[in-house]
């Protein structure tokens, strides 16, 4: 966590990582990494667990040293200048780290006064935030009293006290209901409307399409691919895609043939579904021709329609995998020394 600067301003690259790499014995969590995040934005990585991406938010937090390269967050070199980078920095982990002896008024006063503030400053902007993250009922209990939730919605609120220029949040939303990750994402919109810079890690593919102006999915310690939400679809989710279910899913396969013969490429069928996708760039009116031809073999549809790419097909499409589904066994191991 860190104090605001006046003097930062929204212009520039904010976060900068030239050809990072770090290994954990034989275990390369980290591999001649480099990406740029402009300040301003919210950026999302992705990626699923062990792929390296709470090494790299350690790096860029001066809290673990790169083996090789160098990483800049305010154009400040986060290994020598370390002191300057955490001025300027909030930083939210996978765990909360609030102490639970403390009521949640108290945890955010400290915070206020370790940076500084002021005890009337420290007061109000404990108050302003316990009110944001809906803990104003439970203020005055022990932190030790809260849920699992509501120590993780504190956690992140002490890392705003200070109205960092730049938030990094290691999977804030882990653990969270469905109501508090609506609140928080509400609050992490707001950050980059006050020209602040979020470095956002996350597995949900919706949170990330949700707030980040540009995604970059990373990949056995790599970033493999960057863009905004709708260029990633665009470009790896294969456009716009009509998908009809067939009744008879045993007629699958001789549905594929006919859409074949139409000049279809990246034809998708699924035998136990019975369910087809296929690209369909001239949109809606692609599907009069797929109806004739399946009414011409005596195909009966259960289904037809048009689906637009999300980033589950983007992630699956450069990856081969889900986001929810773990790396290879050595980048597993990249995990657990991330959490050590």
């Amino acid at each position: 966590m860190g104090t605001a600067r006046s003097d930062f301003v929204c212009s520039g690259a904010s976060i900068r990582a030239e050809g990072v790499s770090r290994r954990f014995g034989k275990v390369r969590a980290l591999d001649s990494l480099t990406l740029s995040v402009d300040a301003g934005t919210v950026f999302a990585l992705l990626g699923p667990n062990g792929s390296g991406k709470t090494t790299l938010i350690r790096i860029l937090t001066t809290l673990l040293r790169p083996d090789t390269g160098a990483a800049f967050v305010g154009d400040y070199n986060v290994v020598e200048q370390a002191h300057a980078v955490r001025a300027i920095i909030g930083l939210a982990g996978q765990y909360p780290a609030v102490d639970e002896n403390l009521t949640g008024r108290e945890n955010l006063e400290m915070i206020g006064r370790l940076y500084h503030l002021g005890s009337r400053v420290a007061k109000a902007r404990s108050a302003e935030l316990l009110d944001i993250f809906q803990l104003t009922d439970a203020a005055n209990r022990r932190v030790k009293t809260y849920s699992g939730g509501m120590r993780r919605r504190l956690d992140l609120a002490a890392t705003l006290v200070a109205k960092p220029p730049v938030l990094f949040l290691d999977e804030p939303t882990t653990g969270l209901d469905p109501r508090s990750r609506l609140g928080l994402w509400e609050v992490i919109s707001e950050q980059s409307r006050n020209c602040n810079t979020v470095f956002l890690t996350t597995q949900y593919l919706e949170e990330a399409d949700r707030l980040a102006g540009k995604i970059a999915i990373m990949e056995g310690g790599r970033v493999i691919r960057t863009g905004t939400p709708q260029e990633l679809k665009e470009c790896c989710g294969g456009g716009t895609r009509a998908r009809i279910r067939l009744e008879d899913r045993t007629r699958t396969q001789q549905a594929v043939e006919l859409l074949r013969t139409t000049g279809g490429q990246e034809i998708r069928g699924i035998s136990e579904t019975g369910e087809i996708t296929f690209p369909a760039a001239s949109g809606a009116s692609i599907l009069t021709e797929v109806v004739r031809r399946m009414d011409s073999a005596g195909i009966a549809l259960a289904e037809i329609g048009i689906t637009q790419p999300t980033l589950d097909d983007v992630f699956l499409a450069i990856t081969g995998h889900t986001a929810g589904q773990r790396d290879e066994a050595h980048h597993v191991k990249a995990e657990l020394e991330d959490a050590a």
